[in-house]
C-alpha cells in the first residue's frame, strides 16, 4: 500500500479560478500559453500545486487571496455579447456591468439576442458548480415564436430531439397563448447547450423571434429591469450552495446604460 502523501495546497487552475481570474479551463490556458508564473518561474502545466505561501502572477500581475464568495442576477437585455472581449467589437454584457463590480464572470451564457436572467459570479468553484450537467439546475425560459405549434409538435420536444447529429434531451413545454401573428411557450429544460432552444424549435418548423430566461434553479428574474444587477443575500448562497457565510457587503442594484461601440471595461 503506497505510503505517498499529496503535496500541500490546491492545483494552480484551482487556484486561479477559486480567486476569480478565470475558470479552471480558461486558467488551464493561460498557463498553456506562459502566462502564469509562480515564486518567479514561468509554468507551462497546470499539474503543480500551490500554497497561500506562493507567489503567483498572471499577466505581470500577482494574484491575492480569493475573495469571499458571491453572486449577482443580471437581467441582460438583447444586443449584448456574454463574453469580455468581442472579435466584431460588439458591446458586451461585462462592458455594461456597474464600475464598482468586481471582476465576475458568467454562468453559462446567453447569446447575442436572448435576453432575461444572467448569473455573475467572483468565484470559479461557483462557476463550475453551477454549470455542472451532474447538478441538473432547472432553466427556465419564455419563448415567443413566429406563428403557431400543434401539440404533436411539442410532443417532439418532450420526448427529446436530435438535431444535426445533437441529441437535446426531454424538455418541459407549456403552450401559453397565441397573441396574433406569434405565440408563447414557457420551455424548462436542465442542459443548456449552445442554442439549444432556437435550434429545437427550428427541427420542429418554427422559428424563435424572442427568448427571455426567467430562471437558473432557485434564482429568479422577478421584476429586475433590463440592465439592473442585484447581489444575491450571502443566506441564500449558503442556503442554496453550502457556502460559507461572508462579510455583508453593500447590494449592487443600479440600471446602466449600454456602452458605446468599441468600448471595453478595464480590468
Amino acid at each position: 500500500m503506497s505510503t505517498d502523501t499529496p503535496p500541500p495546497g490546491d492545483r494552480i487552475a484551482k487556484v486561479l479560478s477559486r480567486a476569480g481570474v478565470a475558470s479552471r479551463r480558461e486558467a488551464e490556458r493561460m498557463i498553456e500559453d506562459g502566462r502564469v508564473s509562480v515564486n518567479g518561474k514561468t509554468i507551462t502545466s497546470p499539474a503543480l500545486n500551490v500554497t497561500p505561501a506562493d507567489r503567483v502572477v498572471v499577466d505581470g500581475k500577482q494574484v491575492g487571496a480569493p475573495e469571499a464568495a458571491r453572486l449577482w442576477l443580471y437581467h441582460k437585455p438583447a444586443g449584448l455579447v456574454t463574453t469580455e472581449r468581442d472579435e466584431k467589437d460588439r458591446p458586451t454584457v461585462f462592458g455594461s456591468l456597474p464600475e464598482t463590480m468586481p471582476r465576475v464572470m458568467s454562468v453559462g451564457r446567453l447569446d447575442l439576442n436572448s435576453e432575461g436572467l444572467l448569473l455573475l459570479t467572483n468565484d470559479g468553484e461557483i462557476k463550475r458548480k453551477l454549470e455542472l450537467p451532474s447538478t441538473g439546475w432547472l432553466r427556465r425560459y419564455r419563448v415567443r415564436i413566429n406563428g403557431s405549434v400543434s401539440e404533436a409538435k411539442l410532443d417532439e420536444l418532450r420526448a427529446g430531439i436530435t438535431v444535426e447529429g445533437v441529441n437535446y434531451q426531454p424538455m418541459v413545454v407549456t403552450f401559453d397563448r397565441q397573441q396574433g401573428a406569434n405565440a408563447w411557450l414557457t420551455v424548462s429544460l436542465r442542459e443548456g447547450k449552445n442554442r439549444e432552444i432556437r435550434r429545437a424549435m427550428g427541427e420542429i418548423g418554427v422559428t424563435v423571434n424572442r427568448l427571455i430566461r426567467v430562471s437558473y434553479g432557485p434564482f429568479q428574474l422577478g421584476v429586475l429591469k433590463q440592465g439592473d444587477v442585484e447581489e444575491v443575500k450571502q443566506r441564500v448562497l449558503r442556503d442554496q450552495l453550502g457556502l460559507e457565510a461572508a462579510p455583508a457587503q453593500k447590494p449592487v442594484r443600479r440600471t446602466v446604460n449600454r456602452p458605446t461601440r468599441g468600448k471595453k471595461r478595464s480590468s
